[in-house]
């Protein structure tokens, strides 16, 4: 089946908008055997948005477009397909009702201007939009006149921003398209999610083992970034979940504790968890890691009940003051060294009785490095009861990716003491 995805929208050409429905949208469709084939971005012009679902359409079984339903000027998406499609629009008198209700609930003023979201093509089936005006719109093109060899296609029309088009796709669209386009075989995918080991070894290892599952069908993939490589195991067919499962068994033999996760795992939820299971603590001091990894944990729901203090403690003073640095410390080693982040993890995890205690100090750049100490260098620091562990790591990137880096390898840290204590 060819599935396609249009994305509409001048703002993601003029790299204003980052483009996030492709991934989201086309990991949720494999993962349901609707793999997309091919995916475009279009600028908010008549022209452009016409040429891009005439050409999917005379390809795909599949379209689905995201944007261009709201009420302003540069939303022309449903007014361009019905007319492309020869479509009388028509108006809802239920959309109407609910993009009334949406601003009295809100108690604000209804634009004259947002009853065009009403404006429904003739044949469409509208999906609901709780969480903003725009209704989404599905219908089947039948007969497709663009298509060669006569067969129909099915267009589907999200609207543009995420917290509505997600909830939409998974509450409206994923039934409609099971129902009326099942897939013809299973598709199975994993993904292993690992970090503290390198794209190369992660192939020489795991490689291999695998050919033998390989030649049976298993699509094996990997996507490395700065700090973590994700190996994917997919298959298709009646046997897609006996090989991926024996795949994951390999892999996992193979790489061992450098698996944190599967699938959508970060690595701060896997410890926020491995935390709340163990009845533990954390609390956090970081220099120039700016409060990331304070972010990333408290990105997860139940942070609370674990994270019990984040000190970003910039300066030499801060250092001093809220975690016990002491001055002569500081001048005969510097703030970037083993001691000053053995003195910040074990005076963190004092002053708020935690039961472990992350540090960083480091340099970032791109300004500030020396012969000794270059830009990059960073010192991580984890106290626990059993005493403090010091990690000299050399990130060199800028000053956003060393953030990132230093943070996970700190998280990892954590992590593989969280698991050794068990």
């Amino acid at each position: 089946m060819n599935v396609e995805l249009i994305n509409t929208g001048s703002e993601l050409m003029l790299g204003r908008v980052l483009n996030t429905h492709q991934q989201w949208l086309c990991r949720n469709l494999a993962d349901l055997g609707y793999t997309v084939t091919r995916q475009v971005a279009v600028a908010d012009t008549g022209r452009d948005i016409e040429q891009a679902v005439r050409e999917a359409l005379s390809r795909a079984e599949l379209v689905i477009t995201t944007g261009g339903l709201g009420p302003t000027s540069d939303d022309l998406t449903r007014d361009l397909i019905a007319q492309l499609l020869g479509r009388t629009l028509r108006e809802d008198a239920a959309i109407v009702q609910h993009i009334a209700q949406f601003f009295v609930t809100r108690k604000r003023a209804m634009p004259a201007s947002t009853r065009v979201q009403a404006l429904v093509p003739e044949g469409a089936i509208v999906l609901a939009n709780p969480h903003g005006t725009a209704p989404g719109l599905a219908m089947e093109v039948r007969p497709n006149p663009f298509r060669g060899d006569g067969k129909p296609s099915w267009l589907i029309m999200l609207p543009g921003p995420p917290r509505e088009l997600r909830p939409m796709f998974i509450d409206e669209v994923v039934p409609l398209i099971q129902r009326v386009m099942p897939t013809e075989s299973a598709f199975v995918c994993r993904t292993l999610r690992t970090t503290g080991i390198g794209e190369s070894v992660v192939q020489e290892k795991i490689e291999p083992q695998l050919q033998h599952l390989v030649g049976s069908g298993l699509d094996l993939g990997y996507c490395a970034r700065t700090g973590q490589v994700d190996v994917r195991l997919a298959a298709s067919g009646s046997d897609a979940s006996r090989l991926v499962q024996e795949a994951e068994a390999i892999v996992r033999g193979e790489l061992g504790s450098f698996i944190f996760g599967a699938d959508d795992d970060e690595l701060e939820n896997v410890i926020v968890h491995l935390l709340i299971e163990r009845k533990q603590t954390l609390a956090l001091a970081e220099s120039c890691s700016g409060g990331c990894i304070a972010h990333r944990i408290t990105n997860v729901p139940g942070a609370s009940a674990v994270l019990l203090a984040g000190l970003v403690t910039y300066s030499n003073e801060a250092k001093q003051k809220f975690l016990g640095v002491r001055a002569e410390t500081l001048a005969e080693h510097g703030a970037v060294s083993e001691p000053v982040v053995r003195e910040m993890a074990e005076g963190a995890r004092q002053q708020n009785g935690a039961d472990f205690a992350l540090s960083v100090t480091g340099i970032a750049g791109p300004s500030g490095g020396t012969p000794v100490k270059p830009v990059g260098t960073v010192f991580i620091g984890l106290a626990k009861a059993s005493g403090t562990i010091v990690k000299k790591n050399f990130n060199p990137y800028d000053r956003e990716t060393f953030k990132q880096v230093t943070a996970n390898q700190a998280l990892e840290l954590l992590r593989q003491k969280i698991l050794a204590a068990s």
